[in-house]
């Protein structure tokens, strides 16, 4: 297996810099963002890369002796909102990514499966949490409607690209556990569309990662190492605590598309992303890795720091411990 690191918490410096903390933490993988939610930071030369051998090899020759290697890409956004503002930019993000995947002889592309609006016409996304009303099913089967061609699309360009194009099993998606993602591959014929198989959006929905992944098998192409803590306010407030704030323009704020921005977490919430350990004791985490390598043992697992109570690099200095401790006692 391959053990790396996400690179969105290291957008804060440059690519060798970044290249340097994860050599330095033991790991071997970059995950590299390339669009979506976030800018391609580490790939300032993107559309050159597209249509230049030259820009290719500059940049592949920035790894040369670094001791770590490109371990995906990813552009996780909503390719099926509405606003297409958002979603068109979102979905030109996913063929571009696939496009770069095969130029720089990566095979792996994580991205979300996205969410329309619930009917023909609508401005905004609606996910049906519970869909105990006849209504609800009528919205999901328009958000089909929308996601079946673009995925249909989406799965023909990786296949022509040796791709694999692994979603995200993330809320506010049409497809964010396994009867989702089985029902897509139906419902299009996918062949190379699966699963990256993040094990913090499963912890709070109060599903067992190494179920998903054995049940999943080889759908699952990729996975994420992110930790979650349910914390006591849960009795009180239930996992799908929606006590967030939205910021003001004036404060230090994430922009997803448009006018779209990541709000605050709630106070005392009833959940949050920690780091490796902090939710899950390594013996968890050596059982995951297992699995996933029981599925493919070329698998690819990189570290995604969330953790707002450590720093960019002292949270990945504690997941990436616990990481390779679970790897050497699973003996992958």
């Amino acid at each position: 297996m391959k053990l790396g690191v996400y690179n969105a918490i290291l957008h804060d410096r440059p690519l060798p810099e970044a290249l340097k903390v994860i050599a330095d933490l033991g790991l071997t993988g970059i995950e590299l963002n390339t669009g979506g939610f976030l800018p391609p930071v580490h790939i300032p030369t993107f559309d050159d890369i597209l249509v230049s051998d030259t820009a290719r090899d500059d940049f592949l020759g920035v790894f040369e002796g670094t001791g770590v290697s490109i371990a995906g890409l990813n552009c996780n956004g909503n390719p099926l909102h509405p606003n297409e503002i958002i979603g068109g930019r979102h979905a030109e993000d996913v063929r571009r990514s696939i496009r770069l995947a095969h130029r720089l002889g990566e095979h792996r592309v994580v991205t979300m499966s996205g969410l329309p609006g619930a009917e023909p016409g609508a401005s905004h996304p609606t996910w049906v949490v519970n869909a105990w009303n006849s209504r609800d099913l009528d919205i999901i089967e328009h958000q089909w409607s929308v996601a079946v061609p673009f995925w249909k699309e989406i799965d023909a360009l990786a296949r022509d690209h040796d791709v694999k194009v692994a979603l995200e099993l993330h809320p506010q998606n049409v497809v964010f556990n396994p009867a989702n993602t089985r029902e897509l591959v139906e419902r299009t014929g996918a062949t190379n569309v699966g699963v990256e198989l993040d094990a913090s959006h499963l912890f709070w929905q109060q599903m067992d990662p190494v179920a998903v992944v054995r049940d999943l098998g080889p759908l699952v192409f990729h996975a994420a190492a992110k930790d979650v803590r349910i914390n006591p306010a849960a009795a009180i407030y239930g996992v799908l605590d929606n006590r967030f704030r939205r910021l003001d323009p004036s404060e230090d704020r994430t922009n997803l598309g448009g006018d779209e921005w990541v709000n605050e977490w709630p106070k005392e919430s009833a959940w949050d992303f920690v780091a490796l350990g902090k939710g899950h004791d390594t013996a968890f985490w050596a059982e995951f890795l297992r699995a996933l390598h029981e599925v493919d043992p070329d698998m690819v697992c990189n570290i995604e720091h969330e953790d707002v109570s450590l720093g960019r690099v002292e949270g990945l200095e504690v997941a990436a411990a616990v990481l390779l401790e679970a790897a050497r006692t699973a003996g992958v």
